[in-house]
């Protein structure tokens, strides 16, 4: 994979979070677990952006969010993960990246294989909310990928 595709991969995780909050909207109340695995889906892409760029995490794991502040960190993590693909030169996805996970264990990783994760981890999750949407008696956003290229969201 290249910048390109993250790009495309980072274009499509924002909009299929702009679609879980739309679908949250459309109902009076989402369930909860809906909400708290969105936030998750949120706080883990700054734990990652963080270790990236050898920091510490401005937002937990498991951070507690309204719908309004889900919405606030989807519009700015947009922006963050844009501005780093941006900056990432071809050769940097190689770069290894040490860091430790929430348990303080150490692991390496490439910057491609952390960005690769970090995409695939907030599509697992939203299969998690579409089913807890679902069961709550709810519609859930479509957020296929291939939904997604087919209205023209993703280059």
């Amino acid at each position: 994979m290249d910048i390109e595709d993250f790009r495309r991969l980072f274009a499509y995780d924002s909009w299929a979070s702009q679609e879980i909050l739309s679908s949250f909207r459309s109902v009076k109340t989402p369930p909860v677990r809906s909400l708290t695995l969105l936030a998750h889906i949120l706080g883990t892409e700054y734990v990652w952006y963080s270790r990236l760029n050898r920091q510490a995490s401005p937002v937990a794991v498991w951070p507690q969010l309204t719908v309004d502040n889900c919405e606030q960190h989807v519009i700015a993590l947009e922006r963050i993960w844009s501005d780093y693909l941006e900056a990432l030169k071809p050769d940097g996805l190689a770069l290894e990246i040490p860091y430790k996970n929430t348990k303080g264990e150490s692991f390496t990783n490439t910057v491609g294989d952390i960005l690769q994760h970090v995409t695939m981890h907030s599509a697992y999750h939203r299969g998690q909310i579409a089913t807890d949407m679902r069961a709550h008696g709810h519609t859930p956003a479509y957020t296929d990928f291939i939904h997604a290229v087919r209205q023209g969201k993703v280059g």
